[in-house]
């Protein structure tokens, strides 16, 4: 699961020119080795702390948005392309984005459904909206 979901976004991440940054669990260098496809070394960034490398990238000025179901949300048909260095955040795909997490979005955004299910497949949703922030969609 891991490696198929790490490895679509990774793609993806390499086909709008974005970096993939991952948490330090030990599953995460697996599913990178099993889950990577590209011929090429790919952009990813190891980062410590999640909590702590999204507060300083707000900090820094980057605009932080999660995708996620939330009042106020922004559909993903209205979601303008990134103007700057933006960071996308995505959840578990039953338990969504953590609490202590949601904080430190400066926004969210919605991906609607109209059939059972209450959500997409991580990997499927973090590529939509990659494509929309790199204005390709």
């Amino acid at each position: 699961m891991h490696g198929a979901n790490l490895g679509t976004l990774l793609r993806t991440c390499d086909a709008v020119g974005a970096c993939l940054a991952v948490p330090p669990f030990g599953w995460v260098d697996e599913a990178l080795a099993r889950g990577n496809t590209l011929r090429q070394p790919a952009c990813v960034h190891r980062i410590g702390s999640p909590l702590r490398w999204l507060a300083e990238e707000r900090r820094a000025g980057t605009a932080v948005l999660g995708v996620e179901l939330a009042d106020e949300a922004t559909r993903l048909a209205d979601l303008p392309a990134a103007r700057g260095r933006t960071v996308m955040v995505l959840g578990h795909e039953a338990t969504g984005i953590p609490p202590e997490a949601l904080d430190l979005l400066d926004g969210a955004v919605e991906i609607p459904m109209v059939g059972n299910g209450s959500s997409l497949n991580v990997a499927v949703a973090g590529s939509l909206v990659l494509y929309r922030l790199a204005g390709l969609l």
